[in-house]
């Protein structure tokens, strides 16, 4: 492989790397600028909606520029953006102010994900390999490291903003030192066959609105299996811990294990997903993986013993792991020449699905049980799992022929 497409690769975990250390040197100190503000854990709530709809916004602003202006150009503007505003909710004094400070966040989030997920897919393309789970699993790297800045900061008694400026800072210089490494343009489209079956032959005419009409419907059939699935990922986020306290009676500490439980088992899964993916398919992956996922969280619902929760928060970590980096490879390589526009309305329907999830689950505990609540989660993963047939198209097809031709 060639010394500078690596270096693309390289500078693409870079920037994952950094998304999720800036994000998650927010996250960190969230209670510490909760408590400075002088705000409820409800207005928090409100609060942080402000913080996703920004999000939302800057993806469906990124996703059009990005294939307009070029990933080496709106990657590292968004890198800058997001570690320029790092440190303004460290300066809020009330809710309007710490409201605005998110919406600005937010945007730059947006803008980040999206160009850096649509780059992602440009490298995987030139590989000819499936390598997107891994940019996935090095998103958690960043907010370890994120952890530990916190808490470095934490003891040294810095000031939230002092703190975060200094991430946001270095966050700056990395986004630019790494902008050189990235693939200049997306990779030239394929000579392959673009029908189902290889041959110079088709029987019926296809139109270019045509297939860019199709394309358009497939993406969003991928958004809405992505917003499932980031909805499981966000109840699992909040409730977790809570089902082990409220429902099996665990302790403070031992309830912490079950997101603990359910992370880990994500980032082992991303970690391994490429390689499953390259010798069966993300069809499979993402079908197997959606009904593992059920079975993880039917053992969540109905089991008495800790141990078989536990065992089960792992099984629906692992079978979500490599769920939604199939779904942005599969809507970035849906049309090469759209890649960010598709990347954004996949990721943002997601990202609404990972903001729905927490308060979906809360709604339904005003009327039946927390374990009850979860047979949601249940029926969501194995609709996943039937509607994976998405990935078996035409695109997908081509790609993978493709990416067997370029291991030999």
């Amino acid at each position: 492989m060639e010394s500078p497409l690596r270096a693309a690769r390289v500078a693409t975990y870079v920037y994952f790397v950094l998304y999720g250390t800036l994000l998650g040197t927010w996250v960190v100190h969230i209670p510490a600028i909760e408590e400075r503000v002088g705000i409820s854990h409800a207005t928090l709530g409100g609060l942080l909606v402000v913080l996703g709809l920004g999000a939302f916004v800057g993806m469906q602003v990124a996703g059009p520029l990005t294939d307009r202006l070029g990933t080496r150009t709106v990657v590292p503007v968004g890198g800058v953006l997001c570690g320029a505003t790092l440190f303004l909710p460290g300066l809020a004094h009330d809710p309007w102010t710490l409201a605005a400070a998110l919406l600005v966040f937010g945007l730059c989030n947006g803008c980040l994900d999206v160009s850096m997920n649509a780059h992602a897919v440009h490298v995987e393309k030139a590989y000819g390999r499936p390598v997107m789970s891994g940019f996935h699993a090095t998103f958690s790297v960043g907010g370890v490291l994120a952890a530990l800045a916190g808490a470095g900061a934490a003891s040294a008694g810095l000031h939230p903003a002092v703190a975060m400026a200094a991430v946001g800072a270095v966050g700056v210089v990395i986004a630019l030192a790494s902008a050189r490494a990235l693939l200049p343009a997306a990779p030239a489209p394929s000579a392959a066959p673009t029908q189902e079956s290889p041959g110079p032959t088709k029987k019926t005419g296809t139109s270019p609105v045509g297939e860019h009409d199709r394309a358009t419907r497939r993406v969003w059939v991928l958004a809405v299996l992505a917003l499932m699935v980031m909805l499981c990922e966000g109840a699992a986020n909040d409730w977790s811990a809570l089902h082990l306290k409220d429902v099996m009676g665990a302790s403070a500490g031992t309830a912490a294990f079950a997101y603990g439980t359910f992370a880990a088992a994500m980032t082992v899964g991303r970690l391994l997903a490429d390689r499953f993916a390259t010798r069966f398919g993300s069809l499979a992956i993402l079908r197997h993986g959606a009904a593992l996922a059920a079975v993880g969280i039917t053992l969540v619902t109905v089991s008495p013993w800790m141990w078989a929760v536990f065992a089960g928060w792992a099984l629906f970590g692992l079978g979500l792991s490599g769920s939604v980096p199939q779904l942005f490879s599969a809507a970035g390589h849906a049309d090469p020449s759209a890649a960010g526009a598709n990347v954004s309305r996949v990721a943002g329907l997601g990202y609404v699905g990972m903001l729905a999830g927490p308060a979906v689950i809360g709604w339904l505990t005003h009327v039946v049980a927390l374990s009850h609540a979860f047979v949601l989660l249940i029926l969501l993963c194995v609709t996943t799992a039937v509607g994976a047939g998405v990935l078996r198209t035409t695109p997908d097809r081509v790609l993978r022929r493709e990416m067997a031709d370029s291991s030999h």
